[in-house]
């Protein structure tokens, strides 16, 4: 087990030149003893790994993952479980590089965890409300509709199944078949949740209020959306089976 830090915090990058650095600044100067972070950049075109790069000279707690090419967020951040796992941190975290996510937020996942929770999942809409700053309004209703879809095809009691905000424990890693996982997206976020609740683990939602990026471009496809309207089917008769 690790002696100085007690969570990974995992960023995937492509193309986050303009927001890579302040966001490593930032969770820094927050977390300067209890957290490490991993980087893990899909050879992003306009430079982001060499700003990482750079900064490892004085943040000894920053690791990077330099892929080949675009492979994908589900595949960046199955790598980044298994890291951590070989590595022993007992706390992982999902977090965007596009200050979306607040970093000022991470302890409130950590207390979560310590609390007793094995997930903790950043919610939008708890409690019937919607926090979410910036959206187009129809981006909002999409996200929403896909929260309720989600809910009735698979049952999975959880609010915000597509958010990507969110911590789990190292003993919920090493009970799933990362491996098995192969969706991307919302997706993946909908298909790691649904395997950590059919595992009987006991998940948290927190609130968050997500603020939309203001530099760089979303990373949202159509092929993420058609992704996410049949993985819940999927995920539901693969459950029916006993085969998840």
């Amino acid at each position: 087990m690790l002696e100085q830090k007690n969570a990974l915090i995992i960023i995937p990058t492509y193309n986050e030149a303009e927001n890579i650095a302040r966001l490593l600044h930032d969770l820094a100067e927050l977390y300067p003893s209890s957290v490490d972070i991993l980087v893990i950049d899909d050879n992003s075109p306009d430079g982001t790994i060499d700003i990482v790069r750079s900064m490892q000279n004085t943040m000894p707690g920053l690791h990077v993952i330099q892929r080949e090419r675009k492979l994908g967020l589900g595949t960046a951040y199955i790598s980044g479980f298994h890291y951590a796992i070989n590595k022993g941190y007992p706390y992982i975290i999902e977090m965007d590089a596009d200050f979306s996510h607040d970093p000022a937020e991470v302890k409130r996942f950590l207390d979560a965890m310590e609390g007793g929770a094995d997930l903790v999942i950043g919610s939008r809409y708890m409690n019937n409300t919607i926090n979410v700053v910036n959206w187009p309004l129809g981006r909002l209703i999409l996200s929403k509709m896909a929260s309720i879809y989600t809910q009735i095809i698979t049952g999975l009691p959880v609010d915000d199944p597509t958010s990507g905000f969110k911590c789990f424990s190292i003993e919920v890693l090493r009970a799933l078949d990362l491996d098995a996982v192969n969706s991307q997206g919302y997706s993946f976020q909908i298909e790691m949740n649904f395997r950590v609740w059919k595992k009987g683990f006991s998940i948290k939602e927190i609130p968050i209020v997500f603020v939309d990026r203001s530099v760089g471009k979303s990373k949202m496809t159509r092929k993420n959306i058609s992704e996410a309207i049949w993985i819940v089917w999927w995920l539901k008769i693969k459950s029916m089976f006993g085969v998840l």
